[in-house]
């Protein structure tokens, strides 16, 4: 290996191994403080290229956040740059989460973390702001793609699509409309409309039933539900409460919700959540083969597909594709970002504004976008007005 490759990889493995301690927040955050790392300060993908990768992400499963760190870490440094890259940014969230899980195991309860995420989460509410609004302006190049952002998100939001179904209606469309916009293409678009909105998916896990659950069947159970896991982390809650709690009874109901509060907690990927559940079933063991049977997938996958992302982007028929695709990712981004600030920014007994939260979410707004404050030093800054407040009786 020359030194030119090693320098790349070295710079690769700082870099996401910083976002994976500081990823607060969920995929649509990591993939902010993504953008800001690699287009907007290091320059190493163009803007287009990013919302191009991010479009191919949203359509294959997995966490789409990780994903883009694999993609990236191939572009810059090769085969070697995927591994490194995937690996640094998943490694913090599995550490910290097998640490948690050792504690829940051995002593039965949490670490109370609710002042810490208070101060956290309205600076990572202004974080994804900044990145949607970047984006935005790269995504938004014509009328048309307005018009199909907002409709799929009109879509998503009111008739309750899949985003997979939601993202794939946005790309069909787009690959027919702005090709040509004649009546015959309409029709077809309605038609198109029409059938996937009557689409459904199901996805069913089968694995054997037994009282002691062995590694090869915990590592398969998670490699399946990584191999399906389209829609997100939030998706993966119910994959487990329907196998895990509800067909093998290998979790029981509270096991499961303790597991999910660690991995919105926990910085990086949300599916670390696998990481503690494999350790509550059967020990370190069980929390290596759950992560790498949930994590496996995103990386053949990706391996799979980047190789070709420069003909996918020059074919005359998916560059319209993608250009529609990555409209629609970002109006899917518009609504997760307004549900999470209703969530962050309300009290959550009386329902009315929260205005320290309010505060910090837009001074933390103005320093991102006007003064570039890097995300972590903002993510610290929350943290600390956080347990401040706990301290001075604002949280009690």
């Amino acid at each position: 290996m020359n030194e030119f490759s090693l320098n790349r990889l070295t710079e690769l493995a700082k870099l996401f191994l910083k976002l994976g301690i500081i990823g607060f927040g969920g995929p649509v955050a990591h993939i902010a403080m993504i953008e800001d790392e690699v287009v907007k300060r290091r320059q190493w993908l163009t803007q287009e290229h990013f919302l191009d990768l991010l479009g191919a992400t949203n359509l294959i499963p997995g966490p789409n956040s990780t994903e883009m760190a694999i993609h990236i870490g191939y572009i810059y440094a090769g085969w070697l740059g995927l591994i490194v890259a995937g690996v640094c940014f998943i490694f913090p969230a599995v550490l910290v989460t097998s640490l948690f899980a050792w504690v829940y195991v051995n002593y039965g309860n949490l670490p109370q973390v609710a002042p810490l995420l208070y101060g956290i989460k309205p600076v990572v509410l202004a974080i994804i702001i900044n990145a949607i609004w970047g984006l935005g302006k790269k995504a938004v190049k014509t009328q048309k793609l307005l018009i199909i952002a907002v409709a799929v998100g009109l879509i998503t939001e009111f008739a309750k699509v899949n985003e997979v179904v939601a993202l794939l209606l946005g790309g069909i469309l787009g690959m027919i409309w702005l090709r040509s916009s004649n009546q015959t293409n309409l029709m077809i678009i309605g038609l198109t409309t029409n059938t996937l909105f009557q689409t459904t998916t199901t996805v069913n896990i089968a694995i054997n039933n037994h009282v002691f659950v062995p590694l090869w069947q915990l590592g398969l159970f998670f490699l399946k539900v990584g191999s399906v896991l389209f829609g997100g982390g939030y998706l993966l809650i119910a994959f487990l409460q329907g196998g895990l709690v509800e067909e093998y009874g290998w979790l029981t109901q509270q096991q499961l919700l303790d597991a999910i509060a660690i991995g919105q907690f926990t910085p990086g990927p949300v599916l670390s959540t696998a990481t503690f559940i494999g350790y509550v079933i059967a020990g370190f063991p069980g929390a290596i083969v759950a992560t790498l049977g949930i994590f496996l997938p995103s990386f053949l996958f990706v391996a799979a597909l980047n190789p070709f992302m420069n003909r996918i982007r020059n074919s005359s028929w998916t560059r319209p594709f993608l250009d529609a695709v990555n409209v629609s990712a970002v109006a899917l981004m518009v609504l997760t970002t307004f549900q999470l600030g209703i969530a962050t920014l309300t009290l959550p007994k009386t329902h009315y504004v929260d205005f320290l939260g309010l505060g910090i979410a837009l001074i933390s707004a103005i320093l991102v976008i006007r003064y570039r404050i890097n995300a972590a030093y903002l993510i610290l800054g929350g943290g600390i007005i956080g347990w401040g407040a706990l301290m001075c009786g604002y949280l009690r």
